[in-house]
């Protein structure tokens, strides 16, 4: 029999086994950071929303860098000629230096989100190549500079290129109006501004053949003349269709044989095909998340990181687009009233199945 001390005693021994073995269980939890610290630094893009409550907590204990989603854009930072939004940028770099994080910049020089004043004079009619060249120098140099030793790495140029047609160039207003060489000018302001500074030229449908060729010369051209191109990044705005791992592999060591870093910029996964796809293989698209759907997509983002982990050194980074399901931006696009899943983390920031695969290798 056992005595009340002994019943104590007991009572006492098993509270502290399980609390020992609750804690045990917590530090064996792998976390992203963790799992990836001998890889490359896991990011995430944030807005200064995300930086309280059960989010921030998320993204304290998952992530190693940030990547503001909007903040840094040229319109929102930058939306009059003499007046900078600073506010939620230093918010974003404020978290990340307390929190002991990484901050990649996002971006210098986009055709998308660029105020209209910007190729405009007071009277509404466009401004010479003499102008714009000076508003993008003062631009760049302006928020590169504020920023100087506390953002890694900057993607500069972002979307230059076009999904068809023969011309490497997208005819954005940039181009219109500078001409071509508006990317280098981009890069060496930013360079200018921040030696340290690591660059990146950034695009989307990067495996696909004809438009990687083109990202491929674009950024050789810049190479050849000296211009302080880094890193290329690739978005990764991708499905649980695609890409393939060959055709991942193709893109990364393509733009590896140029000398530059191989950015992931912009992951999701999304659980619903792209147009293209679903006129091939005609999925099934309710809007309902699957037990398939589900499956797919741990199988996805478990090739996409075996990949990435085996490219070590030349894949330098990883950036999830959005914390969690709770909210992203493929919430209604392209389809309106259409709920996405594409991440690592459900609508209750909980590890989705998918965050297993990438984690335990």
């Amino acid at each position: 029999m056992i005595n009340s001390q002994g019943l104590r005693f007991c009572c006492r021994f098993v509270a502290v086994s399980v609390a020992l073995l609750s804690s045990n269980n917590l530090l064996a939890q792998k976390t992203l950071k963790s799992a990836y610290r001998d890889f490359f630094p896991v990011g995430v893009a944030v807005a200064p929303r995300n930086l309280t409550g059960p989010e921030a907590e998320l993204i304290i204990a998952q992530f190693s860098s940030l990547t503001p989603e909007n903040a840094m854009k040229m319109g929102p930072i930058h939306p009059e000629p003499d007046r900078y939004a600073w506010q939620d940028p230093d918010a974003i770099i404020a978290f990340a230096q307390n929190n002991g994080m990484k901050v990649r910049g996002h971006t210098l020089c986009w055709h998308n989100q660029t105020p209209r004043w910007f190729f405009t004079d007071s009277t509404g009619r466009q401004v010479s190549r003499e102008v714009l060249l000076g508003r993008l120098k003062r631009h760049i140099s302006e928020v590169v500079g504020r920023y100087k030793g506390k953002i890694y790495a900057w993607d500069v140029v972002n979307e230059a290129v076009p999904d068809t047609g023969i011309s490497i160039y997208r005819r954005s207003k940039f181009y219109e109006i500078i001409g071509e060489d508006y990317i280098e000018k981009a890069f060496e302001y930013a360079h200018a501004a921040d030696p340290d500074a690591k660059l990146f030229y950034n695009d989307y449908n990067t495996e696909n053949t004809a438009k990687r060729e083109k990202i491929y010369q674009l950024v050789k051209k810049l190479k050849d003349k000296g211009v302080p191109v880094d890193g290329v990044g690739l978005q990764g705005h991708w499905s649980i269709y695609e890409p393939t791992a060959q055709e991942l592999e193709k893109s990364i060591s393509q733009f590896a044989s140029l000398g530059v870093a191989v950015q992931i910029t912009e992951l999701d996964i999304s659980v619903h095909p792209k147009e293209h796809v679903r006129r091939a293989k005609k999925p099934a698209d309710t809007g309902e998340l699957t037990a398939e759907m589900i499956a797919k997509q741990a199988a996805q983002y478990k090739m996409l990181f075996d990949v990435f982990r085996k490219y070590k050194g030349v894949v330098t980074g990883v950036t999830f687009w959005n914390v969690s399901d709770k909210s992203s931006w493929l919430d209604n696009f392209p389809v309106p009233g259409r709920k996405d899943y594409p991440l690592l983390f459900d609508e209750n920031y909980k590890p989705k199945k998918a965050f297993e695969g990438v984690v335990n290798f």
